[in-house]
């Protein structure tokens, strides 16, 4: 696959991670294309939501460096890899279930706002002006979603469809140029998961880029513009969706591994 260097935004060093002498990810190179959507597949313990918290910053490497847009951000905590604009969403939704929808985007926002404890106490102009906008853009992502009729239902509330938009609301309140999804279709029957992918479709869009873990290999096929395989920990193969169908080692992953345990 040909790489062009000033179109990468994220970019894997041979990440490494190990837990107890184990290998959950062993030499990963990764390569994030500006403006796509790229998937992350493997059978189940192939290492992949280990690779999305090493990114994140929830797990520090073992060996190797992440370069975001850029920068080195190996090391960095979950709050300052935020702040570089790097979202993420989770396998298990996690919502603040006994807040509105609303104030789930406002949590999802305060990272882009610079507000301080004296400026609310006095409620100045500054503080006034940042509030005004940080609602107004709220409800533009809650209107992007499709969730604006629900703006002061409580999380808990919602359809478990709703809540899994939610999630991906409050990830793009953050303003990332990168938005990481962790099984986003989870639970999903097939209506929601159309749902899903077209709202995918409309983030890639807006100029957003995508990096997703998911199970629905169906989904995948129709909306990845770039696949990389993981098995063992081990990236086995990259490349666009017919070249990942096609390849040799990705039927042995799969197919092989179905086989051996049936």
């Amino acid at each position: 696959m040909m790489l062009n260097k000033n179109n990468i935004l994220l970019e894997t060093k041979n990440i490494t991670k190990t837990f107890g002498g184990i290998h959950a990810i062993e030499d990963v190179n990764l390569h994030i294309n500006k403006g796509e959507i790229n998937a992350l597949i493997g059978p189940n313990g192939a290492g992949k939501t280990t690779l999305f918290n090493c990114i994140t910053g929830f797990y520090p490497p073992t060996k190797g460096r992440i370069i975001f847009n850029g920068e080195d951000i190996t090391g960095l905590k979950p709050h300052q890899i935020a702040e570089t604009g790097m979202a993420r969403t989770f396998q298990n939704i996690r919502l603040f279930a006994e807040m509105t929808v609303m104030e789930n985007i406002l949590i999802g926002s305060q990272c882009r706002y610079r507000m301080t404890l004296l400026g609310a106490i006095l409620n100045d102009k500054r503080t006034k002006n940042e509030e005004r906008e940080i609602s107004r853009k709220a409800l533009q992502y809650l209107r992007f979603t499709g969730l604006s009729k629900f703006a002061n239902h409580l999380a808990r509330n919602l359809s478990y469809g709703d809540q899994r938009r939610l999630e991906l609301a409050r990830a793009l309140a953050t303003e990332p140029k990168l938005l990481l999804l962790d099984e986003p279709a989870a639970g999903m029957n097939l209506n929601e998961t159309k749902g899903l992918m077209e709202l995918i479709k409309k983030i890639k869009d807006e100029e957003i880029t995508i990096l997703l873990i998911e199970h629905d290999m169906r989904m995948v096929m129709k909306i990845a513009d770039t696949i990389t395989v993981l098995d063992h920990g081990i990236k086995i193969a990259e490349g666009t969706p017919k070249e990942v169908q096609k390849n040799e080692k990705v039927i042995e992953a799969y197919i092989g591994r179905r086989r051996r345990t049936a």
